[in-house]
């Protein structure tokens, strides 16, 4: 009776074990996943985009006149010193070429002028010869007058005339200035731009000296041609005197307060420090590179490190910006990475006891790498990353690490 019970006892226990293995061989094997964990530590959202340096203070130097201006001594990069460092020198305008009717109408005039020069020139002779006569006869009325021989009419009359040729001859002389100066006008009208001279740069011309120290940032006109008043030729500026400018999407800028702090990165040097000096009141319109319009606005910041740590730069470098909308050292925050929507709430999955609990979760700020919990998780819980579609409520899971 005994053996009997002891084999029934052993053969249950067979069909258990047999049963146990197929149960085991069929169940499901935990998914493996990437597991993170709730944490507490710094937390920072920033606005984050392109912008680009440029000198605060920037010189253009204009010509103040017209004329001919000669080819720039200066090129991109040079150092100028102010008042001592010429920068551009101005000549003269050369005359236009004659047209053949302009040339005869012109050289018809300078000899019409030349004539008048030779009868001034005659006229004055006249008068030289009235003064003399007149001086002569005045010599002889006063010597009768003297012997009173004549009356006293007769030697103020010889005195008026002794005047009157003084004067006549005064008005020649001028007329005779004047018709010389006509014939240089006329002469001075045939002048064709190769007849002109060498000009002394020295005494003639107008030489542009630098007005502030630094570097010269752009050559606006190099080469020597003929200009206009007010040609912009050189820009010059202070390049350890940098600032940094970015067009911000309006929705950003009101996010942004003046004197947040930014980051500099992507210039090709270590991050540097800035602070945020300016934003402007005034909006404008800008198509991106997919066409769309958008309404941007400028920001300023300046920069805080040391210029030896960025001096490197120059105007219109290219940098990308990180400024600060808000902080926090200690934050309770979880992976972005392992949030997702689920019935319109953010949620997660969490792991207890090996199996994956959906889970919803309050959000506050978040950034690129992380999210702020406000709700619904404790500090030090493991959840899971990159939740695939394998992984639901109540499904086992193991850490994928840990297989190995």
């Amino acid at each position: 009776m005994t053996g009997a019970w002891t084999k029934r006892i052993v053969l249950t226990a067979f069909v258990a074990a047999i049963a146990a293995g197929f149960v085991y061989v069929l169940l499901p094997d935990p998914v493996p996943v990437d597991v993170g964990r709730v944490d507490r530590g710094p937390m920072l959202v920033s606005v984050d985009e392109e912008g680009e340096t440029r000198i605060k203070e920037i010189y253009t130097v204009s010509a103040p006149v017209a004329g001919r201006l000669l080819r720039l001594p200066v090129h991109v990069g040079d150092e100028v010193t102010k008042g001592a460092t010429s920068v551009a020198s101005i000549l003269p305008v050369s005359p236009s070429f004659l047209d053949q009717r302009t040339r005869s109408e012109l050289s018809a005039t300078a000899a019409a002028t030349e004539a008048a020069v030779g009868l001034a020139e005659a006229e004055r002779a006249r008068m030289q010869a009235e003064v003399r006569f007149a001086e002569s006869s005045l010599e002889r009325a006063d010597k009768l007058a003297k012997s009173a021989t004549i009356s006293q009419t007769a030697l103020e009359k010889a005195v008026l005339d002794y005047d009157t040729a003084q004067a006549a001859l005064k008005q020649s002389e001028a007329n005779l200035e004047l018709r010389r100066h006509e014939l240089e006008s006329a002469q001075a009208r045939l002048i064709e731009p190769d007849a002109l001279p060498d000009y002394d740069q020295q005494s003639c011309c107008i030489v542009l000296d630098a007005p502030v120290d630094g570097r010269v940032l752009k050559i606006v006109q190099e080469s020597e041609a003929v200009i206009a008043a007010g040609t912009p030729l050189v820009e010059i500026g202070d390049p350890a005197n940098l600032e940094i400018v970015v067009d911000l999407l309006s929705s950003d800028a009101v996010r942004i307060k003046t004197g947040a702090a930014a980051r500099v990165e992507g210039w090709g040097g270590p991050p540097l420090k800035a602070k945020v000096r300016r934003i402007d009141p005034a909006g404008f319109t800008k198509v991106s590179a997919l066409g769309i319009e958008e309404q941007r606005v400028t920001t300023v910041l300046d920069l805080l490190d040391p210029p030896e740590q960025w001096r490197a730069l120059g105007h219109d470098f290219g940098v990308f910006l990180r400024i600060e909308e808000w902080a926090d050292d200690a934050v309770l925050r979880a992976p972005l990475s392992a949030l997702f929507r689920a019935g319109g709430e953010w949620a997660v999955f969490r792991i207890s006891d090996g199996m994956a609990a959906l889970t919803i979760v309050e959000l506050g700020h978040r950034n690129d790498e992380h999210a702020e919990v406000v709700g619904g998780l404790d500090e030090g819980e493991p959840i899971i990353l990159y939740p695939s579609d394998q992984v639901s409520d109540g499904v086992a899971v193991i850490d994928r690490n840990s297989e190995r």
